[in-house]
């Protein structure tokens, strides 16, 4: 009876979880409270010190514009943790802000993270140890294409075929699922960041300006497109002349930025067939019924659902709310977590 009481009383003080741990921005879902928390994956760091002096968006606004002593950083690449130790401090700094712990009690914590699925045992491995090191007692791993399509509030437990796109910071996955798993996948490092970085090549190439990954995200987001038929707007690029090493500006249309970005934007889509072409008839017939649905940062590159469907013939459509796919995914699993226990991977300190 005692025992009972005090799990209780733990209880008030222990918070439930779901992060979508992301290569460009981390969002933190808290059980009872709702998505509490969206910010980039970023930390600022005094190299002399080694010491955190920034993360999320205070970090972020320090990308380019810091002394030679400061380094804003991304300890997230790809969709992996590149360097823990970072990765660490800004999990531990998030979680802190969402959850203002008691000072006097250790919270044991239950985390869902949103990983991506072609991520190797180690690199899991990386998710987990970092967590643990922030006072979570238990760390349930859920693939990304997985917690996309329950977020999406797609029906994964019928035998029907669904397919989910998530184009993220650093990964794109592509996904049919079907019975509560994933029958067929691909997933590609090729993702929002690679098309940032196709626009910084073009404009060194094409107008010798050395432009910064900001600018060019910019530049993306107002004129970017992935179907020739979108309008054709133009933006200002801003950036040092690689010839005279003055400030220099120049106007960017949306054509110049689809031609920059089209060898990336093809290889998701030739990853979309792929997938499409090893997914068995059966459902690959409900797809066609279905649709395909996008989600993540980079499905809000416009027209790109148009050139999909294009390409493929198949209705695709953007998620309602396709930057919080995945962490509103683990907010259901957490809601409802017997139901979706099957679909984790825990790990216990």
């Amino acid at each position: 009876m005692q025992l009972g009481w005090w799990d209780e009383f733990i209880g008030n003080f222990r918070d439930e979880i779901g992060i979508d741990l992301g290569t460009a921005n981390t969002l933190v879902y808290v059980r009872g409270r709702g998505i509490v928390l969206r910010e980039p994956s970023v930390v600022a760091i005094d190299l002399p010190t080694g010491q955190p002096l920034a993360v999320g968006e205070e970090a972020k606004s320090m990308i380019g514009k810091t002394p030679g002593r400061i380094v804003a950083m991304r300890p997230l690449k790809d969709g992996v943790i590149a360097d823990w130790e970072y990765t660490e401090v800004m999990l531990r700094y998030l979680i802190n802000k969402a959850t203002q712990p008691h000072k006097f009690i250790r919270l044991n914590h239950k985390l869902v993270v949103g990983i991506p699925s072609g991520i190797t045992a180690v690199e899991k491995r990386a998710v987990v140890d970092a967590a643990h090191r922030t006072g979570a007692q238990w760390v349930y791993l859920v693939d990304e294409p997985m917690a996309s399509a329950i977020g999406c509030n797609m029906n994964i437990e019928e035998a029907m075929g669904n397919m989910i796109v998530d184009i993220g910071g650093g990964t794109t996955e592509v996904a049919v699922i079907s019975l509560n798993d994933i029958v067929v996948s691909k997933s590609i490092r090729v993702a929002g960041d690679e098309l940032d970085q196709a626009i910084v090549d073009y404009a060194r190439r094409r107008y010798n300006l050395l432009i910064g990954e900001r600018t060019s995200e910019r530049i993306k987001i107002e004129v970017g497109s992935a179907h020739e038929s979108s309008e054709n707007l133009t933006t200002e690029m801003r950036g040092v002349d690689q010839v005279t090493g003055l400030p220099k500006t120049v106007e960017i249309t949306t054509e110049e930025v689809r031609e920059s970005m089209w060898e990336k934007i093809d290889m998701i889509l030739k990853t979309v067939r792929y997938t499409l072409e090893e997914t068995p008839p059966e459902l690959a017939a409900d797809i066609i019924d279905r649709g395909i649905v996008l989600c993540g940062g980079g499905a809000l590159l416009r027209d790109l659902d148009l050139l999909i469907y294009k390409d493929t013939g198949i209705v695709t459509r953007v998620a309602d709310d396709p930057l919080s796919a995945v962490v509103l995914g683990t907010q259901k699993i957490l809601e409802e977590f017997t139901r979706f226990r099957n679909l984790l991977t825990s790990r216990g300190k």
